[in-house]
């Protein structure tokens, strides 16, 4: 497994119930900044094999990215039963929920 990839897995894991990261920020942290989409490569191939909490990543805008109807309010469902609010517009507010 690339050291990468690694990093990555160990960042999701860390996201605690209730906050969220975004995909750019986890690629940051894991060394590489422009790597968000490798992020979302991870999550989709990865997430069942460790148990990542996949349901705690979202974009830079504060949204759910996917864009399968029952996979996005199976995401957000997930965000809700663990106190994370959505705003009108189907956004969160990462002031408040966004993991540092």
């Amino acid at each position: 497994m690339e050291p990468f990839t690694e990093r990555v897995i160990e960042i999701i894991k860390t996201i605690p119930e209730g906050k969220v990261m975004t995909y750019g920020q986890i690629a940051a942290l894991a060394g590489s900044p422009r790597g968000s989409r490798q992020v979302v490569r991870i999550l989709h191939t990865l997430s069942k094999k460790y148990k990542l909490p996949w349901h705690r990543v979202i974009n830079s805008k504060g949204r759910i990215s996917i864009n399968d109807y029952e996979s996005r309010d199976l995401q957000k469902l997930f965000l809700e039963s663990e106190g994370v609010t959505f705003k009108i517009d189907n956004s969160i507010d990462l002031n408040e929920f966004q993991y540092h």
